[in-house]
């Protein structure tokens, strides 16, 4: 399949008319209607419903978008590195970032800096209890932040890397001696409680409202800054649930870190707005990819 051939599918399933994406793509109505016929016949399936009033795409049609526009935005996104690279990329890019997860992409940015020698990368930490505003505020270009991500505005880039969850306790709390505990076992705890207006969805990565069971995980202080919630829990006031790195970057004397045995990965990826997507920072995100590509082959 051609890529001009892919470019067309993919207007026409988000533009649902064929003068509508004929425009959109600067071709002509016969040549959409070609594509789509030419791809349906390679498949084997409609992609699409059409009559005189409508265009409707076909679960067919669902699901090849879905399978393509993913690596159509990759593709992409690596044209415009390359380009951005023969033009010479240089600037600055703002990079936010949560204490021990810059660390953690350290590599991304030396082959990045290899690669644009002329551009500049400046650090800015991101608090973890108000994860979003610098970057809505436009004082960063990149977030690095835990997914998922599904805010207006705002696109999710590349996953840089996974962190394994812990539970953080005093240590005179009774999870304090044990090799681990489980996601049911938060609902004997009190946790934290964010001082900004986290979106819930996002919060519930590590601080959900119920445990599996559906019973109610009782919320405690309220914290403004990743020092007030270690305050807190060292207090015994609170537990909290963090990655794996905090571990080893906040080993403090009264703190514990029990492996929450059950719980998911805590997956990471940069998140920019989508209005603020120029070469520099489209340049970044391919270096994410191409590094996990060569990472993966080795």
């Amino acid at each position: 399949m051609e890529l001009r051939d892919i470019e067309i599918f993919l207007a026409l399933a988000e533009e649902l008319h064929f003068g509508r994406t004929a425009e959109r793509l600067h071709v002509s109505q016969a040549r959409v209607s070609q594509a789509i016929k030419k791809q349906e016949r390679r498949i084997g399936a409609p992609l699409f419903d059409r009559t005189s009033r409508r265009v409707r795409i076909t679960p067919a049609g669902e699901h090849l978008y879905r399978e393509l526009s993913a690596g159509y935005r990759q593709i992409m996104d690596g044209i415009e590195a390359v380009s951005a690279a023969a033009r010479g990329t240089s600037g600055t890019l703002t990079l936010g970032a949560m204490g021990p997860q810059a660390w953690m992409i350290q590599k991304v940015v030396e082959l990045f800096q290899t690669r644009y020698p002329a551009a500049r990368i400046r650090h800015r930490d991101i608090n973890p209890i108000d994860p979003l505003s610098l970057l809505r505020s436009g004082e960063i270009d990149l977030g690095l932040l835990w997914l998922p991500i599904r805010e207006p505005g705002l696109t999710v880039g590349p996953v840089t890397h996974t962190s394994a969850l812990m539970l953080m306790v005093a240590d005179t709390h009774p999870f304090a001696g044990r090799e681990s505990v489980c996601l049911e076992d938060f609902g004997d705890c009190t946790f934290i409680s964010p001082k900004s207006a986290v979106p819930a969805y996002v919060e519930e990565v590590f601080q959900p409202s119920h445990t599996p069971a559906g019973r109610p995980i009782r919320r405690g202080p309220q914290v403004a800054s990743w020092h007030d919630q270690l305050t807190a829990v060292s207090s015994g006031q609170a537990v909290a649930a963090t990655v794996a790195e905090a571990a080893r970057f906040y080993p403090w004397p009264n703190l514990v870190y029990v492996p929450v045995r059950d719980a998911p990965p805590c997956r990471w990826a940069l998140v920019w707005r989508t209005a603020n997507a120029g070469p520099l920072l489209l340049a970044f995100a391919q270096t994410v990819r191409d590094l996990d590509t060569t990472d993966a082959q080795e």
